[in-house]
């Protein structure tokens, strides 16, 4: 039994947790989180509700974004049929929790986060359900025991849906969290998993909250780490020039951020996850042996759990 409340019920409250331990990070004298309540109008061909809580210019973080949307609409958009065409045609409900966190502080890396469902009908068939998500971890000066930290609790999240669970999710998340036309990784990587609906329903629900559940945890150790480490221009420059792989990640290959715009989404919402500040230079590549190079050579996926 599908139960939409529950599902929403769910995700509301994780938004609602992961933006109070994000201004607990900021802390008394940090930003809180701006909350934005926006509704598609009411029998237009994609009907759709959410709330966005943005941060902007605070203490830790130069921009944040933790979003729920629920959106449904008469016939999937071609970002959701793309790879199961034999749904087509399918009217859809979809709703979840997606998030991106940029730290000021370029030694702290950047975050995401996604957490969805959505389900399909047609007049002549069983409903088609399924989830999707993961987290992934981007950072400028790598820290080795970081990047262990957050693997291993993606990786201890996923044991109680079977042994080989994590590792074929961060196989998943390596694989597409990648630019295509650079021939290379966005991050390094963490755990990604889509059109998952194998071992029925509560499964599924299960372990797409283990995931969600797991994401402070996983990266807000980080930020307490690193926060306080002294940086100047080089590094800033640097970070702004590395965002710039992000932005043509999310703007040219993301699933997510296609199915938001053509679902009708809000634009606002929907690019959330582009930081403020972002530099692009042609042909540009850091010196051999310095601490920028160093990222490079952490780019290479392993099994860092």
């Amino acid at each position: 039994m599908i139960d939409s409340a529950r599902l929403r019920h769910y995700f509301t409250n994780l938004q609602t947790r992961i933006v109070s331990a994000a201004e607990a990070v900021e802390g008394s004298t940090g930003s809180t989180f701006r909350v934005d309540h926006w509704e598609k109008e009411a029998g237009a061909p994609i009907a759709g509700s959410g709330c966005t809580c943005i941060l902007e210019g605070g203490r830790v973080f130069e921009r944040g974004g933790v979003a729920f949307s629920q959106v449904s609409g008469v016939e999937l958009p071609a970002s959701a049929t793309a790879k199961r065409p034999e749904l087509a045609g399918r009217a859809f409900a979809a709703m979840g929790v997606s998030l991106v966190l940029h730290p000021e502080n370029p030694y702290c890396p950047t975050a995401h986060m996604n957490v969805r469902a959505l389900i399909t009908t047609r007049a002549d068939a069983e409903p088609a359900w399924w989830f999707g998500g993961g987290m992934d971890l981007t950072p400028y000066y790598p820290f080795a025991e970081d990047i262990r930290h957050f693997h291993a609790t993606c990786k201890q999240a996923l044991r109680p849906f079977g042994d080989d669970t994590h590792a074929r999710y961060k196989r998943w998340c390596d694989e597409y969290f990648f630019l295509k036309h650079r021939n290379e990784p966005r991050g390094v990587g963490g755990v990604f998993f889509d059109d998952l609906n194998e071992g029925g329903f509560e499964r599924c629900f299960a372990l797409t909250r283990a995931v969600g559940d797991a994401f402070a945890d996983a990266y807000l150790p980080l930020i307490e780490r690193r926060q306080a480490i002294p940086y100047g221009e080089r590094e800033r420059d640097f970070q702004a020039y590395r965002r710039g792989r992000y932005v043509e990640f999310n703007l040219v290959w993301d699933r997510g951020t296609l199915f938001g715009l053509q679902s009708g989404g809000r634009t606002e919402s929907v690019l959330m996850s582009l930081p403020p500040i972002v530099k692009w230079r042609y042909d540009w590549q850091p010196a051999a042996g310095t601490a920028e190079a160093a990222l490079y050579e952490m780019l290479t996926p392993r099994d860092w759990a």
